[in-house]
């Protein structure tokens, strides 16, 4: 059969409420707006995790990070869990990767055959919090509020520098994938860091935002007393007490947030413009990793099931599939089997270890009941937190605190936990026993403290005497790149030209 081939574009910490429809109609995402007037769009999309690693580890593979066991941004992905890239190559595709996906341990390849870039994140596990000790901010690499009072212009930093480079060489990838050396199908990933904190942006995306009507959150700022416990527990690791956040710093931190997205977007328009350019044709796929509270009740980044933090986009341009949106809530973890099924790629030998679902039947009218699952299990967090989305409810549960009901169709806003209304005590059960039936949290809280346990024996080992690093170093042999006098200058010129002369 002739497969199709598959590009992937990935973004970092989008919140998917402003992605109701695509785009929202007020940003500035010609390019985005429209890939999503040919693209299903699932405007209730969830994230496995709200972290980086546990929810990139997570769509890769269609499994939760208790199956993972990539719990926080320090946990090692092991290399025998097959990854969509996996199943694509052994199929017989090329699998490239350019930009993060953020792998922490030896293996900073799970399937692809070749990376363009390094990532933009450690690979070792420096990063891992500690159950042990409950309340301890790593200052050196937790969240703080400086993001949010640092707001502003710059025409470079480090992720600009990054996610330039990420974009560079995907157009270039995909220029060598149109002369045609390679003639598998391929699957090119690329996947940016913006538009992750630090808030941050070029002054030609921040002038699109001068006058934009959406630079403060729905829900305002509210007392620290006030928030549920994890909540309170993101805002110490956050070291919000050093901080006074006023209106102006909100203001400009959701402002250069914006200006990203349009940064983006351009990004995104110069990668679909050589695919144009070259007349390749291929599935798009564009997803976020988790999204961002962006001040909503005073919070920010991630780490939380709310929906600025655990709801993403998901659009998805493919032959056969019809242009619409779909509003059943549905999780990353499907991700994985929807490229296998479009691929015409089998996951029957590992289907009874996946969490997710293809979205092909959804996507053509098939019902879909299943809930979404969230996990939770890194910095901010004592013990590990889950979720339900079943519906209008979601449903959160936690050794550590009381349970949290919230009905998304008549307080989409989460303001109303409904766990302690005696109206609700049905809804409230049946979701507790579907989630003790899914969840054994003391089990699963052991499994992460000896995870974290062992991590940090082997790192401060690792960190004495000669340092070995596992980031990725991409290499490129200059003696195969251009002319070369082991090369025929003839057969280079044509081979290197899309379109071929005569």
């Amino acid at each position: 059969m002739t497969r199709p081939n598959i590009l992937i574009l990935m973004v970092d910490q989008l919140n998917g409420t402003l992605f109701p429809d695509g785009p929202a109609d007020w940003l500035h995402a010609p390019a985005l707006k429209a890939l999503a007037a040919r693209s299903v769009r699932f405007r209730n999309a969830y994230t496995a995790s709200p972290l980086c690693a546990p929810g990139r580890a997570s769509f890769m593979t269609g499994r939760l990070p208790s199956r993972t066991g990539v719990y926080d941004n320090a946990a090692e992905f092991a290399s025998d869990i097959p990854t969509f890239a996996h199943h694509l190559r052994r199929a017989g595709y090329q699998t490239c990767l350019s930009g993060k996906m953020h792998f922490v341990g030896p293996d900073q390849l799970h399937g692809f055959e070749s990376r363009l870039t390094t990532d933009i994140y450690p690979a070792d596990f420096g990063w891992t919090p500690d159950y042990r000790k409950p309340g301890e901010r790593i200052d050196w690499w937790y969240h703080n509020m400086g993001s949010v009072t640092g707001a502003g212009v710059a025409e470079i930093t480090n992720q600009m520098e990054y996610d330039d480079e990420v974009a560079f060489n995907a157009e270039q990838k995909l220029y060598d994938l149109a002369r045609g050396a390679d003639t598998r199908p391929w699957c090119l990933t690329v996947s940016f860091t913006h538009p992750h904190d630090p808030y941050v942006a070029r002054r030609t995306y921040w002038d699109l935002y001068e006058d934009c009507d959406h630079l403060l959150p729905d829900v305002p700022a509210m007392a620290y007393e006030d928030h549920d416990a994890h909540s309170r527990r993101i805002f110490d690791a956050n070291d919000w007490r050093s901080y006074s956040i006023t209106e102006d710093h909100i203001r400009r931190a959701r402002r250069a947030y914006l200006a990203n997205i349009s940064y983006l977007d351009d990004k995104i328009a110069g990668i679909l413009k050589v695919m144009e350019a070259t007349g390749q044709e291929a599935i798009v796929v564009f997803v976020s990793d988790h999204g961002d509270m962006l001040g909503e009740r005073g919070l920010w980044y991630k780490m939380t099931f709310f929906e600025g933090s655990a709801r993403v986009p998901l659009m998805i341009a493919a032959p056969g599939v019809r242009p619409h949106r779909i509003d059943v809530s549905v999780s990353t973890l499907d991700v994985t089997p929807t490229l296998c099924e479009l691929a015409g790629v089998s996951l029957d030998e590992v289907l009874p270890w996946t969490d997710g679902e293809s979205l092909v039947p959804l996507a053509n009218g098939a019902r879909r009941t299943a809930p979404v699952c969230m996990e939770y299990a890194a910095e901010a967090s004592y013990a590990p937190l889950v979720a339900l989305r079943e519906g209008r409810w979601k449903y959160t549960r936690c050794a550590l605190d009381p349970d949290l009901l919230f009905d998304l169709e008549a307080d989409p806003h989460e303001r109303t936990n409904l766990a302690g209304d005696p109206a609700h005590a049905e809804t409230l059960t049946r979701l507790r026993a579907q989630s003790e039936a899914r969840w054994d949290l003391a089990r699963f809280d052991a499994e992460i403290r000896a995870s974290q346990a062992r991590r940090w024996v082997v790192y401060e080992a690792l960190r004495n005497g000669s340092y070995f690093p596992w980031d990725f170093q991409p290499l490129r042999d200059a003696s195969e790149r251009y002319m070369r006098n082991h090369m025929d200058l003839n057969v280079l010129e044509t081979s290197k030209r899309f379109p071929r002369g005569d």
